[in-house]
């Protein structure tokens, strides 16, 4: 039974300096995630496709971290009030107007964005609601 008991308070010692090692960072990423697959299950992969895949000509893929990337600080922006433009993704251009989600509170669309950042074979980190916050008051409303 002692032996027992001493095995047990040494594997919740272990378990308890893991889950301790783990930043504030990390476990919002992890948050962020969960919720942000939740969002786009509901409003984006109807259109932009289980995989992120896409759907033929009228919505693009969100495979492609070169796009992402270079969007990054746009990306709140096209989530929030959607697209009223063409964009080039993978070489191709795609015309079709993204509707706006003006539903989403900012933290949902930090949460989608980290979501759709960081899934699909990208893996662009996190991004905190406080950085999503200021590019969404920086957006030009087409």
């Amino acid at each position: 039974m002692r032996k027992y008991i001493i095995s047990s308070i040494f594997f919740l010692f272990i378990t308890g300096i893991v889950v301790s090692c783990q930043n504030q960072e990390t476990i919002d990423l992890q948050n962020y995630m969960s919720n942000g697959k939740d969002i786009y299950k509901n409003k984006c992969q109807n259109c932009h496709g289980e995989n992120g895949e896409g759907l033929g000509q009228l919505a693009p893929p969100l495979t492609d971290s070169v796009f992402l990337k270079a969007n990054k600080s746009r990306l709140a922006c096209i989530i929030k009030n959607g697209a009223n433009e063409s964009l080039i993704v993978h070489g191709k251009e795609y015309k079709e107007k993204m509707p706006a989600f003006p539903e989403l509170a900012d933290i949902d669309v930090a949460q989608v964005m980290v979501y759709v950042t960081n899934s699909f074979g990208n893996k662009q980190g996190f991004v905190p609601y406080s950085q999503v916050s200021k590019d969404l008051q920086n957006c030009k409303i087409p």
